[in-house]
């Protein structure tokens, strides 16, 4: 099979199916931040404005503007001006609420969720990078409320959701948020220059990978107790979770594949010494997510999620979890130089043109069934184009820094 990374070529496919994306993602631009899209690039109005599809709008556009998109700056500064001054942030007892209206002040969810303020994070340091008005300020926010409430030096990993006034925190430890916190973090040393960023991404993955996951066949335990005692069973009775589905969800692998070998590219440019534990175990979640789930029942694409025997439990085809795999097979391509990687990201391709990308209501679908028939079982709508922007624009850049300081420094294509 020919090698696509990398082709000029391949590239400017990348290039025009990015601009399609870009410009349906337009479409969710509400008063208070970015709302969440339907079918056809309307915004499902019920659903309100969520913090964490906001907060990573900003990421979106602000590397959109880096790329030169006219309106990306636009969009990714209005966003920043409501992380700032909307309804959304909560300045009596700091951080952002879940969800608000999509206009108005109403407020639907006052929780403070862990996983939105990683993006928040992400966000503010993308949009820094860009130079967008008002980032300085909205990342000095983001870095304070993560130190303040999140960040535990003392359990070496971020604690997840609190109540309005972070007064309780709840009794529970999640990997996803954490492997969100790993990829912010990454884009905050990169932004910052403060190695302290980098200390946290690997105490985070050096627990939740190389300790936890390595030990269970690379099948990625994601619920934990407060003091870190994995939670096997946690969600059995409602399997489909959005964020927090039972057994493994495979996606999350192949996703920390490509952080695992970003961290070890951050090490490597600072000088620092690298665990080889960083590419062994990105390689055995990539290779653990192909077997459990890729076309593993009888028709194409990756299963949504499987039990701890690698059997299907959610046999849906998310369009985020192939979308990582292609980040995760570059990732792997670029750091090891063998061809397997190169073949099957070709193959995820093929895939996403096969059967997710819609040419005719605009973007991708976000989930179809066993038979890659659009449904609705695990989400609704298309969302955002967070995912998007990934295996449209990681494919074009080096492993370090993260996208955002990446272009910033003229490295697209470098």
């Amino acid at each position: 099979m020919s090698q696509w990374i990398g082709t000029p070529a391949h590239n400017r496919w990348l290039e025009v199916e990015l601009d399609r994306i870009l410009e349906f993602g337009r479409q969710a631009k509400k008063p208070n931040g970015f709302g969440w899209l339907g079918p056809q690039g309307e915004t499902i109005d019920e659903n309100g404005t969520h913090l964490w599809i906001t907060a990573r709008m900003v990421h979106v556009y602000s590397v959109a503007s880096l790329m030169g998109r006219p309106g990306a700056r636009t969009l990714a500064a209005h966003g920043v001006h409501q992380l700032l001054t909307g309804v959304a942030r909560d300045t009596r007892n700091g951080g952002w609420f879940a969800v608000v209206a999509n206009s108005g002040d109403d407020v639907i969810d006052r929780r403070k969720e862990a996983y939105a303020h990683a993006f928040v994070a992400l966000g503010a340091a993308s949009a820094a990078a860009a130079g967008i008005p008002g980032a300085d300020e909205l990342l000095a926010l983001a870095i304070e409320i993560i130190e303040k409430r999140f960040w535990s030096d003392d359990e070496g990993r971020c604690r997840d959701n609190w109540d309005e006034g972070f007064t309780v925190c709840e009794d529970y430890r999640g990997g996803n948020m954490n492997m969100h916190s790993v990829e912010a973090f990454l884009v905050l040393h990169d932004v910052t220059g403060d190695s302290v960023w980098i200390d946290r991404a690997l105490s985070i993955a050096s627990f939740v990978i190389h300790d936890i996951a390595k030990n269970n066949n690379y099948r990625v335990n994601e619920h934990f107790d407060s003091n870190w005692v994995p939670l096997p069973e946690y969600n059995r009775d409602e399997p489909g979770d959005r964020f927090r589905a039972f057994g493994g969800t495979p996606g999350h692998w192949v996703e920390w594949s490509r952080l695992l070998l970003q961290l070890r590219a951050s090490l490597e440019t600072m000088g620092r010494p690298t665990p080889e534990w960083l590419v062994e175990d990105a390689v055995g979640m990539f290779d653990a997510a192909v077997n459990d789930a890729w076309s593993t029942d009888g028709a194409p694409g990756f299963l949504y999620s499987v039990d701890w025997t690698g059997a299907p439990v959610i046999r849906s085809r998310v369009r985020w979890v192939v979308v990582e795999a292609i980040g995760g097979a570059y990732a792997l391509f670029r750091a090891t130089g063998e061809k397997r990687y190169s073949d099957i990201y070709n193959e995820f391709w093929d895939y996403c043109r096969d059967y997710l990308i819609d040419y005719e209501t605009g973007s991708w679908w976000q989930e179809l069934d066993e038979n890659n028939v659009v449904t609705s079982l695990v989400w609704s709508g298309k969302q955002d184009i967070y995912h998007l922007l990934h295996c449209l624009v990681v494919p074009r850049l080096p492993l370090t820094p993260g996208m955002a300081p990446a272009l910033s420094r003229g490295l697209l294509d470098a």
